[in-house]
């Protein structure tokens, strides 16, 4: 009996290990090389419409002459986790997210068939703690050389960090011959009652693209002006 009890013992813990452990996530990767492919990253800080997410999906044929992406990500905690306090409360979820980017279109054919597309990049990034929203998408691109750098954050300690909610910014420099759409919505967390239950709309910046650029954006989407106070590490790709 007792050695039944040690059994289910250690079990509890490795669930209660992995259960933490899945709190935090990190990639990183680097691919070169020649031919088709077909990525797709999807980060959720909390279910729903909380938290951070972030969505990137590249797809195309040709040279992938620089290829680097970095990740990092850590949820809010669930007071259903065994292994976190009832009530206790949490100061931050976050993500941090870099990519650079060099493509170059052309078709390719092997005995599984020919792939003949043009070159793909979409990432969209929400905040729902602040309520704002950025997207960075390349589309019909015979050649894209980026890089881009994101972190978006939300406090929850108001201890910790006084009338800062939260932050979404935005690092993006690219040279593109195709089609580019870069842009932000900031809207009110809060539905207003007055609006029928719709989120009062702060700002917003849509830009659309067609032919050769080149493009430089830096984009700032606070909770408060007071996040500017607060000093963030930030682990850029190597």
């Amino acid at each position: 009996m007792k050695r039944e009890l040690l059994v289910l013992a250690v079990i509890a813990m490795t669930l209660v290990g992995m259960a933490g452990a899945a709190n935090y996530m990190y990639e990183k990767s680097s691919v070169k090389g020649v031919g088709y492919r077909s990525l797709e990253i999807v980060i959720s800080t909390e279910s729903g419409f909380h938290g951070q997410k972030l969505v990137e999906k590249q797809s195309g044929s040709g040279n992938v002459i620089t290829s680097r992406i970095e990740l990092e990500a850590e949820r809010q905690p669930s007071n259903l986790d065994c292994d976190w306090p009832t009530g206790a409360d949490y100061p931050m979820d976050y993500i941090n997210f870099t990519s650079e980017q060099e493509l170059e279109y052309m078709p390719v054919s092997y005995q599984t068939g020919t792939y003949d597309q043009k070159w793909v990049d979409k990432l969209c990034v929400q905040n729902y703690k602040i309520g704002a929203v950025l997207t960075e998408m390349y589309t019909h691109a015979e050649h894209l050389q980026k890089t881009t750098e994101i972190k978006t954050r939300g406090y929850n300690n108001a201890t910790q960090m006084p009338c800062c909610t939260g932050v979404l910014e935005a690092n993006l420099n690219s040279n593109v011959i195709g089609v580019a759409h870069i842009g932000w919505i900031s809207r009110d967390p809060t539905a207003d009652n007055q609006l029928k239950g719709r989120h009062a709309e702060y700002g917003r910046s849509v830009e659309d693209l067609t032919g050769v650029f080149s493009i430089e954006k830096f984009i700032q989407l606070w909770g408060n002006s007071t996040c500017g106070s607060i000093s963030v590490d930030w682990l850029p790709c190597v």
